[in-house]
């Protein structure tokens, strides 16, 4: 195995989990019930505040999941004068007193964004991005920032900055990654909802770590900027993450529609993405991928965690039919391993360039920047041709299936302390990000994607499944998931340990 681009973690042992610890029942409320019970004055925008940063204090010490939090007085300032807006009659949108935490890959307005690198440990921007402006404009009052890996680098959330952020269910394990701070945050309900990003599985893997939804949308249905650059690099989007299938189209669709500013923004009416949910799935057919014909390495029991998750869509009237791989990985993980090398080049060339700065890169990007520097402009174009061919395959197989699916990840949640799977099932990894390989082909698609809960090991780790629809068809996708939610099984509300009722007499 190449050890020479492999991190070296910072050490830090888990704090314990609070004893007896109760969870404030203002926040057993998803973000569509704390809206209602908000507008109806039944809550106050400062009571939830008090709630939420009372157990984040609490409970963060156990995960670092939220990072860069603001001061408590300044907040409970801003929640009182959201009050006050109420109290004279104006709202400013849905999300209006509610408490958020952007992934810290995001602009955020006055509030430190980092990517989580030494390079930007004090940068504070000036503006927001678009996303985010999108959920300041509907009432958000954002507290601080999620942890993120290093430039979003790898489905393991550590950095130099801020440390390793934990899992939920377990916090000596992985949050999975890049959006592994929002995911336990939302798990723990420090977080009524949460935004997150995804290049290669990020709004995909930390959900299926943590019992979650993340949707990662079709390309362009988010624009993403301000940035340098709108035209080549079309990997990586922005997208939501929610308790529940209705949180996570509100948000969807707050984040959604066309940026004048960012060109390549679908033109969409984002209205249509908010249709009724209610539908009758007897008929839809999905095509289950699986371990794409053995190509994939899998740990024991995530096949069979899917599997036995995939009766739900059964028990709901899908036709659920094993479907060969349309095309060989080798192809499709040619083309994505050089067209993201050349995207990250392309952003942190300048900083591997300069010697002093050079070394503050941790080393899978100096070796992913290397990489990207080494390719010529003929390997990129036929890259891109692969991935045209990829596209239309795909297509192809939407002519049979309504849905493809696969899961969401290649093993459970691995401990906090280690970089990245060295093996799989006895399968050596030669790169830092090939254990997630799995994600790459609806990556790589541009479709939409949503990660939907699949249920747990007998070791108590939580498993998902990514489920691919054709491009722009996010309704269609929350429609199979709203129908699958209300089919679950009781696992599907099992909660972390430290937030299950107890007793503190």
């Amino acid at each position: 195995m190449n050890n020479y681009f492999r991190s070296e973690i910072p050490t830090s042992d888990a704090a314990e989990w609070p004893v007896g610890y109760k969870m404030p029942e203002i926040l057993a409320y998803g973000a569509t019930e704390l809206s209602q019970e908000i507008h109806a004055k039944r809550i106050s925008c400062t009571e939830v505040m008090e709630a939420y940063l009372k157990h984040i204090d609490n409970i963060n010490p156990s995960v670092n999941a939220i990072v860069s939090i603001r001061p408590t007085e300044e907040l409970l300032e801003e929640a009182r004068q959201y009050d006050l807006e109420l109290t004279r009659g104006k709202s400013r949108g849905w999300l209006h007193g509610i408490p958020l935490a952007i992934k810290d890959l995001s602009a955020t307005s006055g509030i430190k964004t980092t990517l989580g690198s030494p390079l930007f440990k004090n940068n504070v921007p000036q503006k927001d991005s678009f996303m985010v402006s999108r959920i300041r404009e509907k009432g958000a009052i954002i507290i601080g920032k999620t942890n993120t890996p290093e430039f979003g680098l790898g489905s393991q959330t550590f950095n130099n900055v801020f440390g390793i952020s934990r899992n939920a269910y377990d916090n000596k394990l992985t949050a999975g990654g890049s959006s592994g701070g929002a995911a336990a945050a939302l798990a723990l309900h420090m977080l009524p909802v949460a935004d997150g990003s995804d290049m290669m599985g990020s709004l995909r893997n930390p959900a299926a770590y943590h019992n979650i939804y993340g949707l990662r949308p079709s390309f362009g249905r988010i624009p993403s900027g301000p940035a340098p650059e709108f035209f080549c690099h079309q990997l990586g989007t922005e997208g939501p993450m929610a308790r529940n299938i209705d949180d996570l189209q509100r948000l969807l669709h707050t984040q959604s529609g066309h940026e004048p500013r960012s060109p390549l923004t679908l033109t969409d009416d984002p209205s249509k993405l908010l249709g009724g949910l209610s539908s009758n799935q007897k008929g839809t057919r999905i095509g289950w991928l699986k371990d794409w014909g053995g190509e994939l390495p899998m740990e024991e029991g995530v096949i069979e965690v899917c599997e036995e998750a995939l009766k739900t869509f059964g028990d709901i009237g899908c036709i659920v039919e094993n479907s060969p791989p349309p095309m060989a990985m080798s192809q499709i993980w040619e083309s994505w391993t050089k067209l993201r090398q050349w995207a990250i080049s392309g952003n942190l060339a300048t900083f591997y360039k300069d010697e002093k700065k050079r070394s503050l890169l941790k080393p899978e990007a100096q070796w992913e920047i290397r990489e990207g520097l080494s390719l010529t402009a003929h390997e990129i174009h036929e890259a891109s041709v692969t991935r045209s061919l990829w596209y239309t395959t795909l297509f192809e197989c939407f002519e049979n299936y309504d849905f493809l699916a696969l899961p969401s990840a290649q093993c459970f949640p691995f401990l906090a302390t280690t970089p990245w799977p060295s093996e799989i099932s006895g399968k050596v990894m030669d790169t830092y990000h090939r254990w997630m390989q799995v994600v790459v082909p609806g990556s790589l698609s541009g479709c939409p994607i949503l990660n939907i809960p699949a249920g747990f090991n007998p070791q108590g780790l939580p498993m998902g499944i990514q489920v691919i629809a054709p491009h722009r068809s996010e309704l269609s996708l929350l429609k199979l998931a709203k129908a699958y939610e209300e089919a679950a099984p009781d696992w599907k509300k099992r909660k972390p340990k430290i937030l299950e009722k107890k007793d503190n007499n």
